[in-house]
């Protein structure tokens, strides 16, 4: 391990792969750890119709085939493996995956963040087939329909809102008797007329895997013991997300939410010469493009980083 990387990606999404494609194009032959299920979030989309270029749309996954192709046609180095270990105390840094050790004088962390689910046995046979974890994506395939959200904090009433603007009805499904959401995201909901809130009550069942596509949903009152079912066509999970940043806790300063902690405008973490780019960085927006454009700004701040503190090797 005489000889490290110059740049090591930990994770494949649209913020991963836009980085290796930057800094393989710079001449910096990143090696890639895209992990044993790479593609991130967009692995469970259907059609994507808000990524430019696509004009008729394009579903996930072979769109993260195209960002898997494309990063490894200028020479990015895929291994597809999970990353166990990294030690950011020193550098060249160290990054294990299984039994093999690589040294590297940056890394760009793109390990992403995971919707939280149910844990329905029919919610991962419809995800993408009516079932979804993000209302910007895929809103628009449900205009003038009745969609369901399940949550009661800022992300499903955010989520609420939107759709009430697209579709017919909006049911949203809380368990508790009161929103966690902000006051002003409660004032706006209460007032749509478009928005009906299902209190105490959680969701028991998602039909119908049988017909390939949501046509209802069973739920249960837990106050009264009550079980009803709801027609519905799509039902959006907005119980929130979960970054995927256990590996780093200790090693990098995280928000109080788990996110990765960076410099505002940056991709720059609290240790130099390691960068966090998509989901994993990222509550706010959560979009394919955001992601991408953050993979951009990885790649370019490790180039400018050793530059300035390798430019001599």
């Amino acid at each position: 391990m005489n000889n490290p990387r110059k740049v090591v990606i930990i994770g494949s999404g649209p913020a991963g792969f836009t980085a290796a494609i930057y800094a393989a194009r710079a001449n910096l032959s990143p090696l890639m750890f895209i992990g044993s299920q790479p593609g991130g979030q967009l692995m469970l989309t259907t059609l994507v119709e808000n990524y430019p270029g696509f004009v008729e749309g394009i579903d996930g996954p072979p769109l993260m085939e195209l960002f898997q192709k494309q990063a490894a046609r200028f020479g990015t180095e895929l291994i597809q493996d999970d990353v166990t270990a990294v030690d950011f105390r020193r550098n060249p840094f160290a990054v294990t995956a299984r039994e093999v050790t690589v040294e590297t004088q940056t890394v760009i962390i793109a390990t992403g963040a995971s919707a939280k689910l149910l844990g329905l046995e029919n919610e991962s046979r419809l995800m993408g087939r009516g079932v979804s974890t993000c209302a910007t994506c895929d809103g628009f395939f449900f205009k003038d329909q009745d969609v369901m959200v399940v949550g009661g904090g800022d992300t499903a009433i955010e989520e609420a809102l939107y759709l009430s603007r697209l579709g017919r009805k909006v049911d949203v499904v809380h368990r508790r008797g009161t929103l966690r959401a902000s006051k002003i995201l409660q004032e706006r909901a209460f007032k749509n007329p478009k928005i009906n809130f299902m209190w105490n009550t959680t969701v028991e069942d998602i039909l119908d895997p049988a017909q390939g596509k949501v046509k209802s949903a069973r739920l249960r009152n837990h106050k009264t013991n009550t079980g009803w079912e709801v027609e519905v066509d799509g039902i959006f999970i907005a119980i929130g997300h979960q970054p995927n940043t256990s590996l780093f806790e200790g090693q990098l300063d995280l928000q109080p939410n788990k996110y990765i902690k960076v410099k505002p405008g940056t991709t720059q973490t609290s240790v130099p010469g390691v960068f966090a780019a998509g989901d994993v960085q990222d509550y706010t927006y959560r979009q394919a493009v955001t992601a991408a454009g953050s993979g951009c700004m990885a790649a370019l701040e490790a180039e400018r980083y050793l530059e300035e503190h390798y430019a001599s090797h």
